[in-house]
């Protein structure tokens, strides 16, 4: 009896995973894999002879696992890919270009979604995921405490900004400051360099360029902040937590991004919920660009479903189904016209966002960005610290992003010489 029965169940489950449908391998990261499970039986249901078979990895695995499933060659039809991996599986070969796709489809505009966000994924005149979700830094500020200083609001620009921060500092306790930036962080430092006219990269990606009069004044304008007792020398680790000391009027400004809406609503005191807002980043001389980043729907060069992963692209890319991702996780919706939902336009702390999305960039496309960004941390760092001056920092970043480069150069200048 109980033989009879472990054949029936496996008949059953046999069947269940060969029902005659084309079958789409989806692989998801983090938070966003669990959620995306929740909109799948809409899909499957609108494509019934499509089957979703999602994979949720971990954030801190899906980069190491994508590589190997290349290398494997066992990789998925469809992946979220995180907009600083793009480059690097372009260089692969991995990706399938999807601008034919792009162009013969009504559900995916390429004019509706925010320009910096979808230029992520242009590499080499060609493009290769369409964005899922938006991901920018801006200023969350106690708005109470920018007022009590004389300034009804953010100003746009550094030198404005600078004399509100002054203000805020004169009038706060010794251990109060008017900002902070937190040290182990390189993305505000990243934002202030891609304010400025000069790319961070020269000579088509192959060497750094931080040694431009438009870094140097980034990163002067940056140190500075430390140098004027603006900001204090310190990690995210050596304070309480940024929520309490938000609350408590240690700094008045932090510049982060759009999942701490949704904990400064939870973690503020109630009698603090009016005091604090969002803005878009003040820039040189008026309102600046910040980093344009999120992650993007990529589809593998080696699927054999294309079609099928394409559909679920579209469907992915609907702005109501963008409002309901939003709804589930509070990450941003990368198309302008998802934003006219009464879910996001009524949220005031998300409207800066929005103003902010129009004014992005994202970081160069080349494979060794992840590598430079995280030596801008290191180096950045022994800067505040006051191990070297400014001008050594640029000038050692310049010479370990020229060395992390010296593949790409030769891999360049062999294809050009072919």
């Amino acid at each position: 009896m109980r033989l009879w029965l472990l054949a029936v169940l496996l008949l059953f489950g046999c069947a269940g995973r060969d029902d005659g449908r084309e079958v789409v391998k989806f692989w998801a990261m983090g938070r966003e894999g669990e959620v995306v499970a929740e909109l799948i039986p809409e899909f499957e249901r609108l494509h019934p002879n499509i089957r979703i078979e999602l994979q949720q990895i971990p954030w801190s695995a899906a980069h190491e696992k994508l590589l190997t499933a290349f290398a494997g060659r066992v990789t998925p039809d469809i992946a979220q890919l995180g907009s600083s991996w793009v480059p690097e599986l372009v260089a692969l070969g991995a990706l399938e270009p999807l601008d034919k796709a792009i162009a013969a489809s009504s559900s995916v505009p390429a004019d509706d979604f925010f320009a910096g966000i979808w230029g992520g994924n242009a590499i080499d005149g060609r493009t290769w995921g369409v964005p899922w979700y938006a991901d920018t830094r801006i200023l969350f500020y106690r708005s109470d405490l920018l007022r009590a200083a004389g300034y009804p609001e953010v100003p746009d620009n550094w030198a404005d900004w600078v004399k509100a921060m002054r203000a805020i500092k004169q009038r706060g306790a010794p251990r109060d400051y008017a900002i902070f930036l937190p040290i182990n962080e390189y993305e505000p430092l990243l934002a202030f360099g891609l304010q400025q006219p000069e790319p961070l990269l020269r000579g088509g990606g192959r060497y750094g360029n931080f040694e431009s009069p438009g870094f140097v004044r980034a990163s002067n304008f940056y140190f500075g902040l430390f140098d004027q007792g603006l900001a204090p020398r310190a990690t995210n680790t050596q304070i309480s937590n940024i929520h309490d000391e938000f609350a408590k009027g240690h700094f008045t400004f932090v510049i982060t991004g759009p999942w701490n809406i949704g904990e400064f609503k939870r973690r503020m005191p109630p009698e603090r919920q009016d005091d604090w807002m969002t803005a878009p980043l003040p820039g040189p001389a008026g309102p600046g660009l910040s980093i344009a980043g999120g992650s993007s729907l990529a589809i593998f060069a080696r699927s054999k479903r294309k079609a099928a992963a394409w559909k679920l692209v579209e469907y992915l890319s609907r702005p109501e189904v963008q409002v309901r991702f939003f709804e589930l996780t509070g990450d941003l919706p990368p198309r302008r016209s998802a934003w006219a939902a009464p879910l996001l336009a009524s949220d005031r702390y998300a409207k800066a966002f929005k103003d902010q999305l129009e004014r992005t960039e994202a970081p160069p496309a080349v494979p060794e960005w992840e590598r430079i960004g995280q030596q801008m941390r290191i180096v950045s760092e022994r800067a505040v610290a006051g191990q070297i001056t400014p001008a050594q920092f640029r000038a050692t970043l310049n010479a370990d992003t020229n060395a992390m480069l010296e593949k790409r150069r030769w891999k360049l200048e062999r294809e050009a010489a072919q």
